[in-house]
């Protein structure tokens, strides 16, 4: 999108963004999310994303993100575990090495600076 815009994040449809099998560590968490806003140089992404019940790990990119539903557990290893849930927002650092336990199944909104 080149132009201002609005999006209503509970309604947003998203797509299937599936999983590497050595990030679920348990469940059968599913994946989908939706790129609004990217720019020129790709450097920086703004989008919704969404994660349903189960435990996995991942690496970081520089995000902020703001839950709009769900809850979730993240550990950062060597560093905070952080309890998110609708309202909160957070910040990850690249190269943040985290375990997600989600609850309920999570949707945020987020920006990744690249």
């Amino acid at each position: 999108m080149t132009h201002s815009f609005v999006l209503h994040i509970p309604d947003a449809e998203l797509e299937p963004e599936p999983l590497a099998p050595e990030q679920i560590v348990s469940g059968t968490p599913e994946v989908t999310g939706k790129v609004v806003w990217e720019s020129e140089d790709g450097h920086q992404v703004r989008g919704v994303w969404q994660i349903t019940p189960g435990v996995v790990t991942d690496t970081e990119a520089d995000e902020l993100f703001v839950v709009i539903s769900g809850s979730a557990t993240i550990e950062v290893e060597g560093g905070p575990t952080l309890t998110v849930g609708p309202g909160d927002m957070a910040v990850l650092r690249e190269g943040d090495r985290t375990t997600w336990t989600v609850h309920e199944t999570l949707r945020k909104a987020y920006a990744i600076n690249l």
